[in-house]
């Protein structure tokens, strides 16, 4: 990847990084998944938010394969622009089911590797509720 900066200063292989890794979370054929996330995440990387931790990449590929049987023919749709610093990534992204209705909204902060793939991802899903004030 050709690492090029857009005007938000973000690298452009960055950008291509977590694309192709939000597309991977579309992909209903197993091997061309596996062949995507090759690409973008590291071998040993993890992933983990409030239903699943799953480490290494062939597990990855499993689990979402186990969430597309829960929601055919759904994709996940980034919905910010990345935020990073340092090695750190975060973004926002939404499921949009077959029926065109929408999960609620997660947000992932990823970590990345010496060698510029993904080595953790941890998600929330949906907002957060608003403190009260006592």
């Amino acid at each position: 990847m050709i690492d090029l900066n857009d005007e938000l200063g973000h690298s452009v292989a960055l950008e291509e990084l977590i694309t192709t890794y939000c597309a991977a979370w579309s992909e209903p054929d197993p091997g061309r998944r596996a062949q995507m996330l090759k690409e973008v995440w590291t071998e040993d990387g993890t992933y983990t938010d409030p239903t699943a931790h799953v480490a290494g990449r062939r597990e990855l590929v499993e689990h979402i394969g186990n969430v597309l049987v829960r929601y055919p023919r759904g994709r996940v749709v980034r919905t910010s622009v990345l935020d990073t610093h340092h090695d750190l990534v975060r973004f926002t992204w939404k499921m949009v089911l077959a029926d065109g209705r929408s999960l609620p909204e997660g947000i992932d902060f990823g970590e990345l590797s010496g060698e510029r793939k993904l080595r953790r991802i941890v998600g929330f899903f949906g907002p957060l509720a608003q403190r009260l004030e006592a």
